[in-house]
């Protein structure tokens, strides 16, 4: 085996020929490979917010094989090796959702929740089944998977996470009409993340800024039609700036739909512009079900930008 390789990004990879020779020796691997490796692992869920899936995904999934294989060498490293195979998994199958590669994402999310009775480790099962949340076949799975994930993400440490499952149960809550358990899934988002640092918990929740907060609220205000949703627009408007945010397609989209619904159709319009060029740079699939809900909020002047966004939704 050869030492881990990426394309397309810097890497903090493991010292040359180090893993590869441990484990032609079929010895342990000492401490400073295993912490590579963990940090590697941690690094790919920061990586998404620069690279499109299409980049990231071999880079991925080499380096899930290369932990993989260093596992039967772990030693005292098992179970924090075990927690970063998890998570790459799960990256792994974010990244083959993103490309419409749906069993294989399944796939890849039930070695996260395996990894994570494996270690004891309740948050990585909240990681499979939140990122499982947005594939679920119908409301009520979706509805399920994340009542679970909240239930893992209790306790110290688990703040940010806690944020975004209960974030995402208002989101789908809202879908599908329960105003009351919306309004109170996004309270309890918003409390946890009274309490929380995205930027040293888990790496895979370093995505959920205060704009992406902004865009869970907006999309849960949007859905039921709430008079909130003109004020946190504002807000929202004010915190973005000038600057696209990490995860800018995401919080764009919904900040678009947003002022759109709620009659701020010139404000609408140039961040539904501002969205369609953020896109463009960096097409996924959460960024397609947005420019189909901009689309159809336009106003009539606006027919060209529509059929671009219906274009990029199909």
């Amino acid at each position: 085996m050869s030492a881990l390789t990426c394309e397309n990004t810097e890497c903090d990879l493991v010292p040359p020929g180090r893993l590869a020779f441990a484990l032609s020796k079929g010895s342990r691997i000492d401490t400073s490979a295993a912490v590579a490796l963990i940090n590697r692992a941690a690094d790919l869920h920061v990586q998404e917010l620069n690279l499109s899936a299409r980049r990231l995904q071999s880079t991925v999934e080499s380096h899930l094989d290369a932990i993989t294989a260093a596992l039967p060498h772990a030693g005292e490293h098992e179970r924090a090796l075990t927690i970063a195979a998890g998570e790459t998994a799960a990256r792994a199958g974010w990244v083959a959702w993103d490309l419409g590669e749906y069993d294989k994402a399944g796939a890849y999310y039930d070695v996260t929740t395996e990894c994570a009775a494996k270690a004891g480790h309740p948050p990585l099962r909240a990681l499979a089944l939140t990122y499982a949340s947005y594939g679920a076949p119908t409301p009520k799975r979706k509805l399920e998977l994340l009542s679970q994930a909240s239930q893992d993400v209790r306790g110290h440490g688990n703040a940010t996470a806690a944020a975004w499952v209960l974030g995402r149960h208002a989101e789908e809550a809202a879908a599908v009409g329960d105003e009351t358990g919306a309004l109170r899934a996004l309270d309890r988002a918003r409390f946890a993340y009274d309490f929380a640092d995205h930027t040293s918990e888990q790496a895979w929740v370093r995505f959920v800024t205060p704009y992406r907060m902004d865009s869970l609220a907006l999309s849960v205000y949007g859905q039921l039609g709430r008079s909130e949703l003109t004020a946190t627009a504002d807000t929202a408007v004010d915190r973005l700036g000038d600057e696209l945010p990490d995860g800018g397609v995401v919080v764009l989209g919904d900040l678009a739909s947003a002022l759109l619904r709620g009659g701020d159709v010139e404000q609408g319009v140039y961040v539904s512009r501002q969205f369609t060029a953020a896109s463009q740079a960096k097409p996924n699939t959460m960024g397609k079900e947005r420019a189909a809900q901009i689309a159809a909020w336009l106003p009539d002047g606006e027919r060209e930008l529509a059929h671009h966004l219906r274009q990029f939704a199909s």
